[in-house]
């Protein structure tokens, strides 16, 4: 139909009298709806008030409970009966009278039951009214969501809706320093991105250095008052200055006009006495030393500017999370009083009553352990160029600061019926409470699988295939002679590896003493260093498929467990197994260029088609297990399971893993450290038959977009 034609009228219906009747058009609201809808209209304050007289029901009204059966239109008499069985409302949606609907009720619905609303996105678990556009929050189950593998009309691609905030979740973090908190933060949110589920650490830490600013170094005391100084003043005012009431003006930043300060912040006015609020700018002085004495709980003065930058960090969290596409929002901190857990908690409910909300708390009773995680911290932020020495013994007084009124996760969280987990030791102990939500399920498993084991784990495609000579993708062909070149020199190399990092291993563990000296670099784990002398096992895993299979078949299984996993297979391109990528963009131009566009949710059609995303899911196993495991591994797999393996470990983003360049012949070498992955590559020069290191080596994306 044209968009000039004007639109034809609905078909009329025969009557049992063979007279037409008009046809309206069915309403999307249930049959309860329309029902609270039509009471609140007759009890509009603006609608004409009737005597009270008896009501009997008219003879052709029916209610059909439970059914999808339709009302008949509505007579005077049926409206009467209707409005002796409907409590008085509340609110009233429309006036009447010809009067002006409100903007808001305007957006909200047409006139009663006489047009069909716009399609919309029905509800979805425990949405909040002011996001799904109702007045009363829709309450659904809340099940799981998993990108590529679910769909539903909420989230037709598998990943959570931004108004399903009853699947989202926020994780508090609960742990003296020195405890491993960022260590597991970082973890997490690696392996939930890896999931496709958008996760972001917001660190208080991070914000409290801005906003108390570093101490002054004797030079930098007289440039107090430059430009940079105003500047930093005007952030830490507009940060803890008081809580500003609706109508006044907050206080004006310092800024830039062609280089010089245009104007200078001033300053809120000083708390009355007896003032439970933040402190203004004035109170706290230009740079707050930022030592041990700082964390001290009589620090009244610190402990408010602590509080306040958490409860700052704390609603760009929920920023992130109910308005810019988070699933999980991380909030790193010590969180050790019960007092501040419940501050966050209430914070957290005022925003969105739906949220889930976890507590993870890090607990140390190793002492080696301890010791270990406290240098690491010395190269963070805090003690960076500083004396180790007197860095040691500031933050071992920090620490002692905390301690003094810490409160583990326990009786009264449970009371409060708070869900947490608490890790020991990294791993070596897991409590967990009321985890329930789909999301905290899938963290909690995954916690359980945390070692600190130092191992290898390395990756590798196989060798060259007679299909990839033809560049044909898919299939199960055999290796070429080269590809059987590739499979002796990788067994030969690995083997020459694993004899090389057993001998640095005991050289490291003749130079290691607990407790460590300042500057020392230690193991992170002492247990483990005891053992480090001894031969770890080393497992090599293939897939099923041939040329798999093959580039290890000169691994002895008297020294390697050699074990075949359909999990590591290739991408199934389904329709398209065995064809070049010039034949599908000749046969399958618009398969083709779907897939260019987006290569990671695209899936090949027919029988077994896969996408990206289905190699995620079911690589989630073998990642649990490689973080579980303590053994070395090598992984013999093919491009798009390297690929995403590669993401997962080196953390990289969404759209980058469908066209990360993994080309064959390349080793990779990845190593867990408490900071992180280190990360090695080796190159397979033919010529010599022996693996080279490539000490620039950089992931970059892949030359031909095809691949």
């Amino acid at each position: 139909m044209s968009i000039t034609e004007p639109r034809k009228p609905p078909l009329a219906r025969q009557s049992s009298s063979g007279i037409p009747q008009p046809v309206r058009q069915l309403s999307q609201h249930s049959d309860l709806a329309k029902t609270v809808i039509m009471s609140n209209v007759l009890h509009s304050p603006t609608a004409p008030t009737q005597p009270d007289r008896p009501v009997t029901v008219p003879p052709d009204y029916e209610r059909a409970q439970g059914t999808d059966k339709v009302p008949p239109v509505l007579t005077n008499s049926h409206r009467e009966y209707q409005t002796s069985l409907m409590p008085p409302p509340t609110n009233t949606w429309l006036p009447l009278n010809g009067a002006k609907p409100l903007p808001a009720q305007s957006r909200a619905m047409g006139k009663a039951l006489t047009d069909t609303p716009m399609p919309s996105q029905p509800g979805s678990p425990q949405m909040a009214a002011r996001i799904s556009g109702s007045s009363t929050p829709k309450l659904r189950a809340t099940t799981l969501d998993i990108p590529g593998l679910t769909r539903s009309k909420a989230s037709p691609d598998g990943r959570i809706a931004e108004r399903d905030t009853g699947a989202k979740l926020i994780i508090i973090m609960v742990g003296l320093p020195a405890r491993g908190k960022s260590y597991i933060v970082k973890k997490i949110a690696r392996y939930l991105n890896w999931q496709q589920h958008p996760t972001k650490i917001f660190n208080v830490g991070d914000r409290r250095r801005v906003a108390a600013g570093p101490p002054l170094s004797p030079v930098q005391h007289q440039l107090t008052r430059s430009i940079d100084g105003a500047l930093r003043e005007s952030v830490r005012s507009m940060t803890i200055c008081n809580n500003v009431e609706d109508g006044e003006p907050l206080p004006p930043p310092a800024m830039l006009v062609n280089g010089e300060l245009a104007s200078a912040p001033s300053s809120p006015p000083a708390l009355s006495e007896g003032s439970t609020t933040s402190p203004s700018a004035s109170e706290i002085p230009d740079r707050m030393d930022q030592s041990a004495s700082f964390f001290d709980p009589n620090n009244k003065r610190a402990k408010m500017l602590r509080e306040k930058v958490a409860h700052d960090t704390m609603d760009d969290l929920l920023k992130y999370v109910l308005e810019g596409g988070g699933s999980v929002g991380i909030f790193d901190a010590t969180n050790h009083t019960q007092e501040r857990r419940q501050s966050l908690v209430d914070h957290i409910r005022r925003r969105d009553p739906n949220i889930n909300l976890m507590f993870l708390e890090s607990r140390c009773e190793d002492k080696g352990l301890l010791e270990a995680n406290m240098r690491l911290k010395l190269s963070g932020p805090d003690y960076k160029d500083k004396d180790p020495a007197s860095s040691f013994t500031d933050f071992q007084e920090r620490v002692a600061q905390y301690e003094k009124s810490y409160e583990p996760l326990g009786d009264y969280e449970e009371g409060k019926k708070f869900p947490y987990c608490s890790m020991i030791d990294v791993g070596r102990k897991i409590i967990n409470h009321q985890v329930k939500s789909f999301l905290s399920i899938q963290m909690a498993n995954y916690l359980q699988n945390f070692n600190l084991a130092p191992r290898q784990i390395w990756l590798s495609r196989h060798g060259e295939s007679q299909d990839n000579v033809l560049g044909k993708i898919g299939g199960d062909s055999d290796l070429s002679p080269q590809g059987w070149r590739y499979a002796l020199a990788l067994s030969k190399f690995i083997g020459q590896q694993r004899v090389a990092w057993l001998e640095h291993q005991k050289e490291k563990h003749a130079n290691t003493h607990f407790p460590p000296r300042a500057g020392d670099t230690t193991p992170p784990n002492p247990e483990i260093a005891a053992r480090a002398d001894e031969e770890k096992n080393f497992c090599v895993w293939t897939s099923m498929l041939k040329r798999s299979m093959e580039t290890a078949q000169f691994f002895s299984e008297d020294e390697y467990d050699l074990k075949q996993m359909r999990m590591l297979d290739e991408l199934n391109s389904g329709a398209m197994e065995g064809m070049t990528y010039a034949d599908i963009k000749n046969k399958f131009p618009i398969e083709y260029d779907q897939r260019r566009q987006n290569k990671l949710q695209y899936r090949y059609p027919g029988a077994g088609g896969e996408s990206y995303l289905d190699i995620i899911s079911r690589l989630s196993r073998v990642i649990l297990e490689v973080e579980r495991m303590t053994d070395h591994v090598l992984l013999v797999a093919h491009r798009s399971i390297t690929r995403v393996l590669l993401a997962y470990f080196m953390a990289l983003e969404q759209e980058e893993i469908s066209d990360l360049d993994v080309p064959l012949g390349v080793a990779y070498l990845l190593e867990p450290r408490p900071y992180g992955v280190d990360f090695k590559a080796y190159r397979w020069n033919p010529d010599t038959d022996e693996f080279d290191h490539e000490p620039n080596y950089k992931l970059r994306r892949a030359r031909h977009p095809d691949a």
